[in-house]
């Protein structure tokens, strides 16, 4: 495993990508409404971020044919875009990855469509609670483990839903895809040591029901096994000698929290 850590400066380079997808979430929550389409926001999305000079970092990512991944309900993460119309109660995952001056920000929030049931609007706020319980681990001298380990605590210990296991967060920078992988669970204490100039996606992905997932027909699509409600949160964090820093801090953007970080 080679985790190339980043300089002060390349981190201002990830925070200024990251200021653009954090201002490209807020637009997409104002859109977000039953009747409007994945297709719709997909493209809203990419005309902004283009418009802010900068690309989207997933748009023909190992062939994904869309700008964000937009995954409703059940599935859990890499929704193609397309003709799906958004419900009054569904739920709705997006995950939005932008590219500035060569320098990857990679983050998601799950949104309500209109009210929504008791256990939606539970899974949302525990899965959203445990991406911030995983921020405060994000500190030299603790381990990757102690992060997967505060989300499982919170999200299955304390909550009874169930943290996926086959899909995980991972190093980011000049690539989408950097090591290491970042598990949302583990035992505290495991894992490579956290160091400063570390840039992680720490991302939750948490379902009602059981922890299996299963892929779609597009092989993208990755859904709940159990067709249970699914949710998706994610920061790309950097990890400073000050403690951790949130490159994408859609929770303090305009409409862009539930809970208190």
């Amino acid at each position: 495993m080679a985790i190339i850590k980043k300089t002060p400066e390349q981190i201002e380079c990830m925070a200024a990508a990251g200021e653009v997808l954090v201002r490209t979430l807020d637009l997409l929550a104002s859109k977000i409404r039953p009747g409007v389409s994945t297709l719709e926001l997909d493209q809203a999305a990419e005309r902004f971020i283009r418009s802010q000079g900068c690309t989207p970092a997933f748009k023909g990512y190992r062939g994904f044919p869309g700008s964000i991944c937009a995954s409703p309900n059940s599935m859990v993460v890499h929704g193609i875009p397309g003709d799906y119309r958004l419900e009054r109660g569904d739920i709705l995952s997006v995950d939005v990855g932008v590219v500035k001056d060569g320098w990857v920000a990679d983050a998601a929030r799950t949104f309500p469509v209109g009210p929504v049931s008791p256990v939606a609007e539970r899974l949302l706020t525990v899965t959203e609670e445990s991406l911030y319980l995983a921020v405060d681990q994000c500190v030299p001298g603790k381990h990757l483990g102690d992060i997967g380990h505060a989300i499982q605590r919170h999200v299955e210990k304390e909550h009874g839903f169930s943290v996926v296991r086959t899909l995980v967060g991972h190093g980011v920078g000049r690539q989408m895809h950097e090591d290491p992988q970042v598990p949302n669970y583990g035992k505290a204490g495991s894992g490579a040591l956290l160091e400063a100039g570390m840039v992680l996606a720490v991302e939750p992905m948490v379902t009602v029901g059981h922890y299996d997932v299963r892929m779609g027909d597009d092989n993208w699509s990755i859904f709940s096994d159990d067709g249970t409600l699914a949710a998706h949160f994610e920061f790309t964090i950097a990890i400073t000698e000050l403690g951790p820093r949130v490159l994408t801090p859609w929770h303090q953007a305009k409409g862009g929290t539930r809970v208190a970080a």
